[in-house]
């Protein structure tokens, strides 16, 4: 009890200076957790926003950037914003699907396979996607893509007839549900844990983008790689409720500034990458391909599955931005 009491008193406390720092003059340093590695393209440009930040805000606010997950684990980024340990902190949106299924809005398989598509499924689903994060404690600044979701292996596989048995690394409720229909094992493991993941055996296949390949060097333990572009999920940056309701409104202005523009360099960034990171791969003695016609058939069926599900889950609100994206 007094752990938890000093847990929630800490929360609370780091809430409430992140809301009346601004009051006395002082300067705000907000500690921001990410799940990925620093080198990768999402980090990156986690720091391009902490600099923007402090620029247009007239240093009022000052942002450390923490990857990796050295700060916090990327399942635990979340909970800690929602409950005041760090005022602000990125994750990918559909890791919470489990939480509130209208966030696995992103990984609905072959519906916006396209960098275009899918900024045109973003639109269609932000304004009800910012209700549910504001029923989270949450705000969202700003979201960005990743290259096109593909299938990672250490054997050529042609159908699900060579997937069974494979323990597959998933990231969400999405991913693991592709595993269990071929047939395979999902085992939930971050980003940070996957090489040692991949050398123990404990997972020998997983659904990722090029990125994700390259930044973990997946060519030491794996040899395929299968182009599928099922899927463009979104990372997103958010910052608590109160921390962000307690800003003046010009550093709130000058804050999302810097997160508009970071949006708009972050996505053309990851388009710019995607084929470099296949270019790597095949250059560390992966073998890149699209993925043959039986497994894609068997791919698309399982897509057209999911995407029933997750409207079963995600309701009315699910179903109005797959109807305004298509009217787009």
């Amino acid at each position: 009890m007094k752990t938890i009491m000093k847990t929630t008193c800490a929360s609370v406390f780091g809430v409430l200076a992140a809301s009346t720092a601004m009051a006395d003059g002082h300067a705000q340093s907000w500690d921001m957790p990410m799940a990925y590695a620093s080198t990768n393209f999402h980090s990156e440009h986690g720091v391009i926003f902490a600099d923007k930040v402090r620029e247009y805000t007239n240093g009022a606010i000052d942002i450390t950037v923490h990857a990796g997950g050295s700060l916090f684990g990327g399942g635990d980024i979340k909970r800690a914003i929602q409950t005041g340990q760090v005022p602000i902190g990125e994750r990918f949106m559909s890791a919470h699907a489990n939480e509130a299924p209208l966030l696995g809005w992103d990984n609905l398989p072959f519906i916006a396979t396209s960098y275009e598509d899918n900024a045109r499924l973003w639109d269609a689903a932000k304004d009800t996607v910012n209700a549910q994060l504001a029923d989270l404690n949450l705000v969202a600044l700003y979201t960005c893509p990743w290259p096109g979701q593909g299938f990672y292996f250490n054997k050529e596989v042609k159908s699900s007839a060579d997937t069974q048995g494979i323990k597959f690394r998933s990231y969400n409720s999405a991913t693991a549900t592709f595993a269990e229909e071929l047939g395979m094992i999902p085992v939930q493991i971050e980003a940070a844990e996957l090489s040692q993941a991949l050398a123990t055996g404990v997972a020998s296949a997983f659904i990722s983008s090029g990125s994700t390949g390259y930044d973990r060097k997946v060519w030491e333990h794996l040899s395929h790689y299968y182009k599928v572009n099922a899927w463009l999920p979104r990372n997103y940056v958010m910052v608590n409720t109160q921390a962000w309701e307690g800003l003046d409104d010009d550093v709130k202005a000058g804050v999302q500034k810097a997160a508009d523009e970071t949006a708009a360099s972050c996505a053309a960034k990851s388009a710019e990458l995607s084929d470099f990171y296949f270019e790597e791969l095949a250059k560390n003695g992966m073998t890149v391909t699209d993925a043959g016609p039986e497994f894609l058939a068997e791919l698309e069926a399982i897509g057209a599955k999911m995407t029933e599900e997750w409207l079963a889950t995600a309701g009315a609100d699910g179903q109005a931005i797959l109807d305004a994206y298509n009217a787009k």
